[in-house]
């Protein structure tokens, strides 16, 4: 097969569209892939995948391994099966397997190990989380990177910022950090005394737009008496900002239009919804919603305007604290939580009670290690499939483009044990119409959900009464300790436990520790050892490990968010101590 459209399968922002020419994956020229490919895809071949099944470790064929797990089904009874899905691959047809799992009467998890937490707080701001997408980002004429790491994680927003003004807030001076007209060292967990400081001294300052928040915030005075309660010196002397920073700022973005581009490394805390709202009443107070190259970019809905065909009632646990030893079978699908869980010597202790562990992935991982059973997942190449994204309002179609012998797709998996277990399930190409039908066409072979908006709330909010929600209480997070903040922001070279993982520490010169020392990490939760790797990029307050790193989640609580049942992982606070052999 020749010239066939696809699309990146990956957990991402970008969501790249792809050509496969020739057996190689090429960037389309056309969207927002802009005739790139960030290395994910760049070097997607050169990661193995597992080519065939095994049972209690001994490979077998792909038939054998479906009457297995039918057995092991048939074995269990369903208030004792678990369907644990992840987001390896995020495309929609992924969530055939829930409607499988639901209708057989299992438990289904929910949460998440992300973004619920900001997700929480824009909901009770805005009413609903409709995201500012790309196209919108690239008319603004400031840009506040708020935590986040395009290089990394977003690399087509790049070409997108060129000639504008840049401010970022990061407690890792990070490439784009290095590139900005303002940059601001911020102690981790000072993002929202920040926020609620910038709407102070906006309001001091006249800086508001009165007639915008006379129309959509009527309580921004309410909220003005709030941040007034927050001690100013204080305050910017424990989180690293000074007032001249704030200056900087407020005058940087004075009459422009102005993105604010947050990334999930500021909520990964209990207060994380309440953080994500400060940021968006700092927003309102400027009368960014709603108008053309102005907003927050966070991750929107990327169901938003599309509804599910499958079915997926069903009992459901928390994803991030999930009791694994209260199933018998665990059914792992797209995920490794042995290794991205919190609290992994937790998650290690009850998964070894559970008589049946199941694997339905591309890559071996810590997961796979500890199955029973394995399956390969067929990869994004050899099936059919549609994907949205949380950063812009594409949806593209992801056509087969190779034939492969190995693995099975999650529709032909889902359709096998539905037909063994008599459950109804429609045709592969029914699922995919009704994905497609949500889709129109805004240009020559460019797709985008229906319905969806380039600029949102133009209206208003999508609260009861249309107005934006500010908080009206919260309780201070800066909290003074001799040990150091854990930062798990992501690594260029995986997305988490795929692809090449990182296997250091990461600290600055300062703290007096030798490149390729062995050090131990330790918390309340658990310890690592990991070689050091010195980075003066870091505040000497902060320990970085990247997400993916093995071992990591020793160290993070599985604790949740107080609201959007989101994990933590940056809570812990944790101690370093020189390894002695």
């Amino acid at each position: 097969m020749k010239n066939k459209i696809t699309a990146c399968p990956l957990d991402c922002y970008d969501a790249c569209g792809i050509s496969y020419v020739d057996g190689k994956l090429k960037a389309l020229k056309v969207g927002h892939t802009q005739g790139f490919l960030c290395p994910h895809m760049n070097h997607y071949a050169k990661h193995e995948t597992i080519q065939t099944p095994r049972y209690k470790g001994k490979e077998i064929s792909m038939e054998a391994a479906l009457i297995h797990l039918a057995q092991i089904l048939r074995e269990s009874n369903p208030s004792e099966i678990l369907h644990y899905r992840g987001s390896g691959n995020f495309a929609l047809m992924q969530e055939v397997s829930d409607h499988f799992f639901a209708s057989y009467g299992a438990t289904l998890t929910e949460g998440t190990l992300c973004d619920g937490a900001g997700e929480a707080g824009i909901i009770e701001g805005r009413g609903s989380n409709k995201n500012m997408p790309l196209s919108e980002i690239a008319k603004s004429e400031v840009v506040i990177f708020w935590g986040r790491n395009p290089h990394t994680t977003s690399s087509h927003i790049l070409p997108l910022i060129k000639d504008k003004k840049i401010i970022v807030i990061d407690p890792v001076k990070t490439k784009i950090a290095k590139m900005a007209d303002l940059y601001m060292q911020i102690q981790p967990r000072g993002d929202f005394s920040l926020a609620m400081l910038f709407s102070r001294f906006l309001h001091i300052n006249h800086g508001c737009d009165i007639e915008y928040l006379d129309k959509h915030a009527t309580e921004y005075e309410e909220f003005y008496e709030l941040t007034q309660t927050i001690r100013i010196k204080a305050t910017l002397d424990e989180i690293g900002i000074s007032l001249g920073q704030i200056g900087d700022v407020l005058e940087l973005i004075k009459d422009k239009k102005v993105a604010i581009v947050c990334g999930v490394g500021i909520q990964k805390y209990r207060d994380g919804a309440d953080i994500m709202r400060a940021i968006d009443a700092f927003a309102v107070m400027l009368g960014l919603f709603g108008k053309e190259g102005c907003g927050v970019s966070y991750l929107g809905s990327s169901r938003e305007h599309i509804s599910s065909p499958f079915n997926k009632k069903a009992n459901r646990v928390s994803k991030v604290n999930t009791e694994f030893a209260n199933f018998k079978t665990v059914f792992i699908q797209g995920a490794n939580p042995l290794s991205q869980m919190p609290d992994s010597l937790r998650v290690k202790k009850s998964i070894s009670q559970t008589a049946n562990v199941v694997y339905f992935g591309l890559y071996e991982n810590e997961t796979s290690e500890i199955a029973d059973l394995i399956i390969p997942a067929k990869s994004f190449l050899s099936k059919d499939d549609v994907r949205t994204s949380y950063s812009h309002n594409s949806m593209m179609f992801m056509d087969k483009v190779t034939e492969s012998e190995a693995g099975i797709s999650e529709y032909d998996l889902s359709a096998y044990l539905c037909n063994y277990f008599n459950i109804s399930i429609e045709s592969e190409e029914f699922y995919l119409n009704h994905f497609k039908n949500f889709a129109v066409e805004i240009d020559d072979g460019i797709w985008h959900v229906k319905g969806r908006d380039e600029v949102s709330y133009q209206e208003g909010f999508d609260t009861n009464d249309g107005e934006f929600l500010f908080l009206d209480e919260f309780e201070s997070n800066l909290e003074k300790s001799d040990m150091f903040h854990l930062i798990t922001m992501k690594s260029d070279t995986s997305l988490n436990s795929q692809f090449k993982r990182q296997e250091s520490v990461y600290l600055n010169n300062s703290l007096g520790f030798k490149e390729d020392e062995v050090v131990i990490i330790s918390s309340a939760n658990g310890s690592v050892e990991l070689k050091v790797k010195i980075n003066d990029d870091l505040r000497d307050d902060c320990v970085l490990i990247f997400s993916g790193t093995k071992g990591l989640n020793n160290l993070t609580s599985s604790k949740h968010s107080y609201e959007g049942k989101s994990a933590i992982y940056q809570e812990d606070r944790v101690k370093l101590l020189k390894y002695k052999e």
